[in-house]
Parts: structure tokens; sequence; C-alpha cells
């Protein structure tokens, strides 16, 4: 556990995630997403890919605590690839509104960097304000992503 500013910092990796409160986090993720989250069961997935032992799958779960509530979340999977595709990829990360601009996001992105093998993908939109955040911690816009949605 890292403290900052007085906001405490965990980190949940899937041989060390017993004191992780699951449904806290994915209350919090599902909430303030706003209109770049998904449905409730996608993300419940997502965090259970990330703490599965299972071989290919895996990741951490970053969480941002002040006085005992959630003020931020980080969900990053690990693609089970390399070279061609990124190791890891950035699915969510959210900070409460009432926190913003304390340094949460940089905190989460930046420590999911620093416990991190090998490459990491992320999907911003272009009107995210926090794809500012992603260019100054050295994420650049490589492709342009099209999809096929079924």
């Amino acid at each position: 556990m890292a403290e900052n500013n007085g906001i405490s910092y965990n980190r949940y990796t899937p041989g060390d995630h017993a004191d992780l409160n699951r449904d806290e986090v994915l209350d919090f993720l599902f909430q303030h997403l706003d209109e770049y989250g998904d449905k409730r069961e996608d993300i419940a997935k997502c965090i259970d890919y990330a703490l599965s032992e299972a071989e290919g799958k895996g990741g951490s779960v970053l969480v941002a605590h002040e006085n005992k509530e959630v003020v931020g979340a980080l969900i990053l999977n690990n693609t089970g690839m390399s070279g061609y595709i990124p190791e890891n990829i950035l699915v969510y990360v959210a900070v409460h509104g009432s926190t913003r601009g304390k340094g949460v996001g940089k905190t989460l992105v930046q420590m999911a960097i620093d416990h991190t093998k090998g490459s990491i993908a992320l999907h911003v939109e272009p009107q995210n304000p926090a794809r500012h955040l992603y260019e100054k911690l050295g994420f650049t816009n490589k492709y342009l992503e099209y999809r096929l949605t079924r």
C-alpha cells in the first residue's frame, strides 16, 4: 500500500487480492466511468479476468481510497500476447469527481506502468480529457481503431 496526500493506493493481483472489496470497486467503476463506461456485467468480467490465475489471463486492479471510500480505480488485463499486440491493456480507469485534480488518476496510471512488464495499450475517446494525461505519461496514438460490432 502506498499513500499520497492522504489517499492510499492498493494493487491487487491474481495471487494477492483477499482483502479486495470487489463489489465496492465494481460499483465505483460503474458509477464513475460516466459516458465512457460499459455494462455492469462487462466491468465485472474485466475484474474477474484481471484477478484470474488461469493461464493467459491476469492483470491487476488498483484502488485509491480517501477516508475509507473509493476515490479511484483502474483495471489492467494481460493480453497473453506480445510483439504484434501489447502484453497488457488498460481497460478502465475512473476518479471520483470530488477528487479530480489531486493526481489520483495520474498516480493510478503510473502505478500500473511501474508494476507491469511489457507494453500497455489503452483505448480513449478523442473528446475524453484523460487522453492528455496518458500523453504526458508517455502513451502515443499510433493507430485509429475500427471495430465491426456484432
